[in-house]
């Protein structure tokens, strides 16, 4: 049935770079979800009200909030489409968060208000109606859901929205939420116990931890988080096939929403190349990473030592000492200055973001077995964290 729907309204469907395909999946994705939740949202409460069951009304109005994220999905995606213009050069990708941010908001709100009503019905209990039209109507809601999230999931998939995947796993949890609702009308309808405001109270709480999590996912997206490792694993393998690139280090990726990724890092060539040639192979790999990954990148050029032997060695030392104190720290832009009475190892370390890990505790043991290994030798050191 997915493939149907992409096959039948998308053209050209496997071309999703291209930001106005992308666009036609999201449009695709919310009209549906829009569709399926305002019918099951129309049936749920129906039913509901007929049955006299507040979980089922609870579960009606979680499909009404349904309905209003994907119409607020859909904006979002359409204002994301907008070309750049002088107050936004990098373009407006990061509304598809922001109205993800919204999204998550009304979800909580509409937590918030079934919490209220369950507790109400809980203090004042009555045993609802249920008929075999109420459950089997239930069951085709949670099986509808069930669609619903693989849908959602291979949308998200194919063209990578955190706004989409979110939408999924939200399908997910309400076909969960109904499957309690449907568990309460069976005790309702065959022992005659009513425990339909606690199961109404189940699904108010089920609906706030989604509502947590997606808006979560969302702010540390608008913060800025650290990028995907697969991601960066990618560039640094790319990178390795250039024969003048001995390696990369001090990667940064920036992400101006889905599509719009802003990559920067520095390239050490050897200090004897040719600086003509290293940066046409620069200005190459920049254009080839674009082609690639469709992202912008910057690459700074750092000149190494690659054929001197002392250096290559107190490299190696140094590299040692560091992954002796931690195997996640490592060393760049390593270099030596010889004054005569004594020579500077200068270089950067990076480690990690652990808020445990005292960086000048870490230099000062770095700059002690340097020394010790000749007392002329001194380590002029930076620290710095890693981006990625």
């Amino acid at each position: 049935m997915t493939n149907l729907l992409i096959k039948l309204f998308i053209k050209d469907k496997d071309n999703i770079e291209n930001q106005k395909v992308r666009g036609k999946y999201a449009m695709l994705s919310s009209i549906t979800g829009i569709v399926v939740n305002i019918l099951l949202s129309i049936f749920k409460l129906m039913i509901g009200i007929f049955a006299n069951s507040m979980s089922i009304i609870s579960d009606a109005l979680n499909n009404v909030s349904d309905a209003g994220s994907s119409i607020v999905t859909m904006i979002g995606f359409k204002m994301s489409q907008k070309k750049v213009d002088a107050e936004h050069p990098w373009g407006h990708g990061r509304m598809e968060y922001i109205t993800g941010f919204f999204v998550d908001i009304l979800i909580i709100l509409v937590g918030f208000e079934l919490l209220q009503s369950s507790i109400d019905k809980i203090i004042h209990p009555e045993l609802p109606n249920i008929s075999n039209i109420t459950i089997i109507l239930l069951i085709v809601a949670i099986f509808a859901k069930l669609w619903l999230f693989v849908f959602y999931r291979k949308i998200a998939k194919t063209i990578n929205s955190a706004a989409i995947k979110g939408t999924a796993y939200d399908s997910i949890s309400d076909s969960i939420s109904t499957l309690a609702v449907l568990i309460s009308a069976f005790v309702a309808k065959f022992l005659e116990i009513s425990i339909d405001g606690y199961v109404s109270l189940l699904v108010s709480i089920f609906i706030l931890f989604t509502g947590y999590k997606a808006i979560k996912e969302i702010i540390d997206l608008l913060l800025g988080q650290k990028p995907d490792p697969e991601f960066v694993k990618q560039i640094e393998e790319f990178a390795k096939k250039y024969e003048a690139i001995e390696g990369i280090h001090d990667i940064m990726v920036h992400d101006y929403g889905p599509g719009r990724k802003i990559v920067s890092f520095h390239a050490e060539i050897p200090a004897n190349s040719d600086i003509c040639r290293a940066h046409d192979v620069i200005d190459q790999m920049e254009q080839d990473i674009f082609e690639k990954f469709q992202c912008i990148t910057t690459i700074h050029m750092d000149p190494i030592a690659v054929d001197d032997e002392e250096i290559n060695e107190m490299k190696k030392f140094v590299e040692g000492i560091v992954k002796e104190i931690n195997e996640e720290f490592s060393i760049h832009d390593f270099r030596m200055t010889d004054g005569g009475e004594r020579v500077n190892l200068i270089f950067d370390l990076v480690i990690t973001t652990d808020k445990n890990i005292n960086a000048e505790e870490v230099i000062s043991k770095i700059q002690e077995e340097i020394h010790k290994k000749n007392n002329k030798y001194y380590a002029v050191i930076k620290a710095e964290y890693s981006f990625v």
